[in-house]
């Protein structure tokens, strides 16, 4: 057995909580698990395993993000489902059983007993009692696409977003009350199916994707990224923040594989533009898609991100929200002093932008808002990014320089808010060092943390870097058990930190120091101070606004920034374009191809110039009229509401009438566009194509628009009429029977004996030919809407046949008057029950010999009424009232088969006995009496 351990650490005041596990690689499962307590800070720890139950396999453990003493322990659910719950920071706990396997907790941001908790079988729970009682919320639920609803924004507190799984390929996006989810209560912001997995709810936002074409939804209303294209060229799309209302998305186009296009929205994150073409992105663990962007910690506004160019990965920096970019300056000399020659385009610092996952040791980058300017990133210096030769860097000012720190990769944390840095080197083998920085990574210390080198598993401090405490924990060999080693820092220190300890930092961009239109002044740490800030300190940071200069502003929806830096209409975009609800006689705001900058708080200068006016709404006719259904589909099922929606691009949508004309005879006409941003609901009731048109008409023009819509209803059973009997090398017809008998466009496909290729057709029937003797089968299928049906026959084809026209006697019609349905079962057991019965069967018939039972009492009697030639037909004009049937004589097989001709009959129910045959000794055997021709058959049709 190799012992390996899987813990998860938290610090709850004074106490830290471990749990580690146990793995049998033999088994391939958890054997055993411990859990461990501190209430010293990490000095000492109690065993807790007979608190929890000795024999007890734990999988996860959580904290409230709410209260801090709430905590939950789930068990290993191979074993058993069961959760444990501590109210007193892990001190004690009660077990409640449940009765469904827990994959997932997803914990209230505000009420510290909400849960919601995802099942093995895609179910989804709640519990108001922090997990004491669970009940459902909801079944066939998306995996990890399940929200809380945020205060201020969702009109109660207890709503849930989630994604339901309709089928493959549909989901659907429903909002739920937490402790009532039933049909009557359920909302449906979303008025159509929404692709699988898709669902993001963050902040006000809800976005969703259909095909190809992403949504964003704020206040109840929808609006497509760009309408013009995108609904046909995304690929995928990925929120990357929502930060201050407005939307930071990656994009991959028709033409990208491993690249993400950056775009940004406006404040309302309705309208987007481009911000960075071609960011680099790779496939995380889980099969999520990461995107090589980075946001800054504790300086609004700065990104950095790797871009790919010709096949070549260079790192850029924006500091006004992607507005612009630029490459970073390497540093002038190594870790030697020597110096290092590198000049820009040709030559810059590329980083690595990857965030750990792990929360026990560090990413490839890492700032923190309690010490903001600083950022630790390991790269390399060249013409690109590379996975060789990387090092690790450092900036004090926010990117404008940087220094190279180690010649090796290290897991860097912060201590005391950014005052000192600790760094331990990335490597497999057992180290027992570690270095401190007190000046911002200028100068390193070495200091040993243990006698026996340790392989190192990973860091663990407080959340917050607000403490000189941190706790190390490894082990000396792969079969040991897991060592912990705490080191508190505070030795090192010997006072507080004073004013006279701190400096002013002016943030800038290259000597710029207006930055998203302000100058930003910080107060920092000197480099040469050493004392303890502790956790009282926060940043602090003035402001004074500067005037606007076009560096402020980017460019506008529908505008793209040419090289010369002017922006421009893109070229699907028309400027003249302007919103459907502008109309004559009011205003509307009239884009100059820029708006400012999100949170840019730049003052006067060129602001006039550059922000939209506001202009009076023109009178124009309309233009731009579209036509579709609210879930986007030209199909619709018989007898159910279809929504059509319809939108104007351009005119006076207030004064512009619309007629609906659904195709079928009806049609409605409305004074304006604004009066039916819900659709126009309509119910067909009979299966077809229909013509559905919109016409929008005012004092200046019109213009209509056309849809084609499929009406069809469940194709639920067909039948294949043909022949049992056909000539050889003579054309047979064959017939595909629906029932209902019209479910709209079908497809026929034909399969004829063992030929691989199908015939296709539109129309029911089709006429074929047998080149030789034998029986053989056809196939059918029947192709509508969703639905495949298939129906399979064989036809004996024969060089010749005889026919001999059956009929019975009269007394059968006196009493099963007007019944066709009983003519088919005669057929039938007629068919499969004669054998060998040629001139003895006819000799038999001619005798009168043939009857069977109607009922007690009423005997009906079968002869030969006269012989025909094939093949099997209905030649009489005039139908009698008697009932027949043709007696097939095959010359070959010697094969009797019946078959009914005449179904002129209405139904009805009867019930009979059917064929008993009276068969004189001096015909048949003993042996072939009744025993394998014949049999009682009870028949009941309706």
């Amino acid at each position: 057995i190799e012992v390996r351990g899987g813990g998860i650490y938290l610090h709850v005041l004074q106490v830290i909580l471990m749990l580690t596990k146990l793995f049998d690689f033999n088994l391939n499962s958890v054997t055993e698990s411990s859990l461990w307590r501190s209430t010293d800070y990490g000095t000492t720890y109690q065993k807790l395993n007979e608190k929890v139950g000795a024999k007890t396999i734990l999988s996860y453990l959580y904290v409230s993000p709410n209260n801090k003493r709430k905590i939950m322990l789930l068990t290993d659910p191979e074993v058993e489902s069961s959760l444990l719950i501590s109210s007193d920071e892990g001190a004690t706990y009660q077990k409640y059983r449940h009765s469904f396997y827990i994959l997932s907790l997803l914990f209230h941001p505000e009420q510290e007993d909400w849960i919601l908790a995802y099942s093995h079988d895609q179910k989804l729970y709640s519990s108001v009692e922090f997990g004491r009682r669970w009940q459902l919320v909801h079944e066939r639920v998306a995996p990890n696409r399940f929200y809380w609803s945020k205060t201020g924004l969702d009109k109660e507190p207890g709503l849930i977003h989630l994604e339901t799984i309709i089928s493959e390929g549909q989901a659907l996006y429903v909002t739920c009350k937490l402790q009532n989810c039933t049909e009557a209560n359920k909302g449906k912001p979303f008025p159509g199916y929404i692709d699988p997995n898709s669902l993001v709810v963050q902040d006000e936002y809800v976005f969703v994707q259909v095909g190809n074409c992403p949504y964003v939804t704020q206040t109840s209303f929808l609006f497509p990224i760009h309408p013009q294209y995108h609904t046909y060229t995304t690929l995928d799309l990925h929120v990357i923040s929502t930060d201050e209302n407005r939307v930071v998305a990656a994009v991959q186009e028709w033409n990208q594989n491993d690249t993400y296009n950056l775009y940004v929205s406006e404040t309302g994150g309705v309208f987007y533009t481009l911000a960075l073409e071609n960011v680099v992105s790779s496939m995380g663990h889980e099969g999520n898609v990461m995107i090589d962007l980075y946001e800054v910690a504790g300086i609004k506004g700065m990104f950095l991100a790797n871009k790919k160019t010709d096949n070549v990965v260079k790192t850029y920096i924006t500091y006004n929200r992607g507005r612009d970019w630029r490459l970073l300056q390497a540093p002038t000399a190594d870790l030697r002093g020597n110096s290092i020659r590198c000049e820009l385009p040709y030559c810059s610092l590329h980083l690595h932008l990857h965030v750990s996952a792990n929360p026990y040791t560090s990413g490839n980058i890492e700032s923190k808002d309690s010490a903001p300017g600083i950022i630790v990133a390991s790269g390399s210096i060249g013409a690109e990014l590379t996975t060789s030769n990387v090092s690790m860097f450092i900036t004090s000012d926010a990117g404008n320089t940087w220094r190279q720190i180690f010649d090796e990769e290290y897991s860097v944390l912060y201590l005391d808010q950014g005052g000192a840095l600790v760094a331990i080197r990335h490597t497999p083998l057992p180290i027992r060092h570690l270095w401190m920085s007190f000046d911002e990574g200028r100068q390193w210390n070495k200091y040993s943390f243990t006698m026996s080198p340790l392989f190192v598993d990973g860091l663990l401090g407080e959340p917050g870097e607000e403490t000189l405490i941190m706790t190390i924990f490894g082990h000396v060999s792969h079969r040991s058990e897991w060592q912990l080693v705490k080191i508190d820092f505070r030795s090192i220190f010997n006072r507080r930190c004073t004013e006279g300890d701190y400096q002013t930092w002016h943030l800038h961009n290259r000597g710029e120091p207006c930055i998203m239109g302000v100058k930003r002044i910080y107060r920092k740490l000197k480099p040469i101070a050493r004392c303890v800030m502790g956790k009282t300190y926060s940043v602090t940071m003035t402001s004074a606004p500067c005037d606007c200069t076009e560096a402020d502003f980017e460019c506008d929806y529908g505008y793209e920034r040419r090289s010369d830096g002017k922006c421009t209409p893109a070229f699907w975009f028309l400027p003249s374009s302007m919103s459907r609800s502008c109309t004559t006689g009011t205003t509307f705001i009239n884009s100059t191809g820029y708006r400012k900058v999100v949170s840019n708080n730049c003052t006067a200068g060129v602001i006039a110039e550059y922000t939209a006016r506001r202009q009076h709404c023109p009178t124009q006719a309309p233009k731009g009229l579209h036509l579709v259904t609210s879930e986007g589909k030209l199909t619709a099922t018989l007898g159910t509401n279809v929504t059509f929606l319809v939108f104007l691009e351009e005119g006076d949508g207030a004064r512009t009438s619309i007629m609906v004309d659904f195709g079928d005879g009806h049609a409605l006409t409305y004074s304006n566009v604004s009066s039916i941003e819900d659709g126009v609901k309509h119910v067909y009731k009979a299966v077809g194509i229909y013509r559905v048109s919109a016409t929008g008409e005012n004092r200046l023009g019109s213009e209509s628009v056309v849809l084609y819509l499929h009406v069809t209803c469940q194709l639920e059973y067909i039948h294949l009429s043909a022949p049992f009997v056909a000539v050889k090398s003579k054309e047979v017809n064959l017939t595909a029977v629906l029932w209902p008998s019209q479910v709209g466009t079908v497809t026929y496909i034909w399969w004829f004996g063992n030929n691989t290729e199908p015939i296709i057709t539109l129309e029911g029937s089709v006429a074929c030919t047998f080149s030789r003797e034998g029986v053989n089968t056809v196939t059918v299928q029947v192709s509508a809407g969703n639905a495949i049906l298939q129906d399979r026959k064989t036809i004996a084809v024969h060089e010749y046949f005889r026919s001999h026209l059956l009929a019975f006697s009269s007394n059968l019609d006196d009493h099963n008057p007007d019944v066709a349905e009983w003519r088919l079962d005669v057929s039938r057991v007629i068919k499969n029950s004669m054998v060998k019965l040629s001139e003895i069967l006819l000799s038999a018939l001619n005798q009168n010999l043939v009857q069977f039972t109607l009922r007690p009492g009423v005997q009906v009697t079968v002869y030969a009424a006269h012989l025909s030639a094939a093949p099997l037909v209905d030649t009489s004009e005039n139908h009698s009232g008697s009932a027949m049937l043709m007696l097939l004589s095959v010359v070959v097989l010697g094969l009797a088969i019946f078959v009914v001709y005449k179904f002129k009959r209405e139904k009805w129910l009867i019930s009979f006995n059917f064929l008993r045959l009276l068969l004189s000794r001096h015909f048949l055997s003993p042996q072939m009496k009744c025993q394998s021709a014949f049999r009682h058959y009870q028949y009941l049709a309706l």
